[in-house]
């Protein structure tokens, strides 16, 4: 089974996007924070990593930077709110896959996932 880490400041997001992975994949743990994730990723080597923009500490875009320098291989979706086209570009740039905006839903969350061919 392969295997998610999920990165999101708040827990019910994380919640929900665990939810809606959960009978597909393994979660391999959970990061609150830019810095966090790019810890846990390091450690967990997941498959692949859902990541929120916003965040305290590291932001998103700093950290997908973070963890392609860890692995440039790794496959990165950003679950944001900010569905600003600038955001969305920044973040493909940094080596984003994909970009699904909040609120969203489990359709959109499994179709971008299914596209990283995982």
């Amino acid at each position: 089974m392969k295997s998610v880490l999920i990165v999101d400041d708040a827990a019910f997001m994380r919640l929900n996007l665990k939810n809606i992975l959960k009978d597909e994949y393994e979660i391999a743990g959970e990061a609150q924070d830019g810095q966090e994730a790019v810890e846990m990723y390091q450690e967990l080597q997941p498959d692949f990593v859902t990541m929120d923009i916003t965040m305290p500490v590291m932001d998103g875009l700093e950290a997908i930077k973070a963890i392609k320098d860890i692995n440039p291989d790794a496959c990165i979706v950003v679950c944001s709110a900010m569905g600003q086209q600038k955001m969305i570009i920044k973040a493909i740039e940094a080596g984003a896959k994909d970009f699904i905006v909040k609120p969203f839903k489990e359709e959109r969350v499994v179709e971008a996932v299914k596209k990283l061919g995982l």
